[in-house]
């Protein structure tokens, strides 16, 4: 199929790595953008959120640093011997990817202060969810043309992304606790025009890789993205029924609602990696009709 580069071991596991990398990335970024946002939650909701997102930071930092030897391996054709070939890594570091490293480890890093209590290790967090969000930008099909609008486009993404994603275990707690149904309902109040956000910038970004409808259907890439729009398009669904059927029931009290509710968490929590997936296929061994 056109605009699909070869698939191996290598690429397969590059895949991986890089979904493992978004799936830290947005748990990370959203910790901060949660504890901020819902500041007065329940301490023990707020504590997840905080160990969740220094988890995922940490996490983000190991795999950043397998992905420079995957990286290698690739390019060079060497297999585990790339890998770990200085000279080799050299060039991956002399890459976009180095630079962006560089802003994503400094996030990562920053973020790790959201364990601080108080406005000092918070807008330190939220400082280095800014850095993550913006290490994106610096790699990938972002380095297209208009350059500054698909910068933006990914960094508003991301940050959407990372609120929403970041949110969904802390709320899977808040949803077994008494009062939950208050946090949960002003979550979805909230996430009403975060979803719009971010799906506009998601659209936006689509349409101008893409292009054309042949463009969609014709090539690896346009029937990858319409394979993760499938899976979006599940996941707003059950985002909806939360909102308005599960998230008002619990507050009404009904017996079985906060383990229906919880259950749909956790379908969201698959659909969100089946979608990280998608993504990491994308931008690892497809080539955006654009740039055929």
């Amino acid at each position: 199929m056109e605009g699909l580069a070869p698939i191996d071991g290598w690429a397969l596991l590059a895949i991986l790595a890089k979904a493992a990398g978004y799936a830290a990335a947005l748990v990370a970024m959203g910790g901060p953008l949660f504890v901020a946002v819902f500041r007065f939650a329940p301490d023990d909701v707020l504590r997840l959120a905080r160990k969740l997102a220094v988890i995922a930071a940490l996490l983000g930092l190991a795999v950043l640093a397998l992905r420079f030897g995957i990286r290698s391996a690739r390019i060079s054709g060497m297999g585990f011997e790339g890998a770990v070939n200085p000279i080799m890594l050299g060039l991956v570091w002399d890459s976009p990817l180095g630079t962006a490293a560089l802003w994503r480890g400094a996030g990562e890093l920053l973020i790790l202060a959201v364990l601080i209590e108080g406005t000092i290790g918070l807008a330190a967090s939220l400082l280095g969810a800014l850095l993550v969000a913006v290490s994106y930008s610096l790699v990938g099909h972002s380095l297209g043309d208009p350059r500054w609008l698909l910068a933006v486009l990914v960094g508003v993404h991301l940050l959407a992304a990372a609120f929403w994603i970041g949110a969904l275990a802390p709320l899977h707690r808040a949803a077994g606790l008494t009062g939950g149904a208050a946090l949960l309902h002003r979550f979805g109040t909230i996430a009403s025009g975060t979803v719009a956000i971010l799906v506009l910038a998601g659209l936006t970004f689509v349409w101008l890789m893409v292009g054309s409808v042949d463009g969609l259907f014709g090539t690896a890439y346009g029937w990858t993205l319409i394979a993760k729009l499938v899976v979006v398009t599940g996941l707003l669904g059950l985002a909806a029924k939360n909102r308005l059927r599960l998230v008002p029931a619990l507050a009404s009290g009904e017996p079985s609602a906060s383990c229906r509710l919880r259950r749909s968490i956790r379908m969201e929590i698959i659909a969100v990696a089946l979608i990280l997936l998608a993504t990491a296929t994308l931008t690892s061994i497809t080539t955006p009709p654009v740039n055929l």
